[in-house]
């Protein structure tokens, strides 16, 4: 190596680089921040959003609208708070999907049987025909998830991200 030539950057310094990196200007260092789980779980999260998002075409039409339709699929008259529940989301970001859902005629909500201060939600023909094109776009979004994972991986990264979730709800619970 002559005395011009830069020292090689290691593995980590390299990821960290192309990890920090912005789309106005030259790489920015994570700092300790590149070995936090929940840092790369946020950063893995979003991309994956954004991407999800400009494959179906709508920015405002993104996973957590997916992950709606999907569970109201799945479960018929199922009531907002258990929606919440299974999609992770909390009443302040999971009223503004159902409205839009509402608002685009995709499900339909009416008082519970059992319990007037709850509200149900089903699919309606048009949300079921919306669900069926957005499941293609998961779909495909998916496999290129299972590319960049890796067939061997993915059925442990989803056990340690299941994982995750039940121990720390087990977490939240106990307090």
């Amino acid at each position: 190596m002559s005395a011009n030539t830069p020292p090689a950057k290691s593995k980590a310094a390299k990821a960290d680089a192309k990890a920090g990196s912005s789309k106005r200007g030259g790489a920015v260092s994570l700092g300790s921040l590149r070995n936090f789980i929940g840092f790369q779980l946020r950063r893995a999260q979003d991309v994956s959003f954004e991407a999800f998002a400009r494959r179906v075409g709508s920015a405002d039409f993104g996973p957590g609208h997916f992950a709606a339709l999907s569970v109201i699929h799945a479960n018929p008259d199922i009531n907002q708070v258990r929606l919440s529940r299974a999609t992770g989301r909390d009443k302040s970001t999971l009223t503004p999907v159902i409205k839009n859902l509402l608002k685009r005629g995709f499900v339909q909500r009416h008082r519970s049987k059992t319990d007037s201060r709850a509200y149900c939600l089903n699919l309606t023909p048009k949300g079921e025909h919306h669900l069926q094109k957005l499941a293609m776009h998961a779909e495909a979004h998916d496999r290129r998830l299972d590319q960049i994972v890796g067939d061997i991986h993915k059925g442990l990264l989803i056990h340690l991200l299941e994982r995750i979730v039940t121990e720390l709800e087990h977490d939240l619970h106990r307090t």
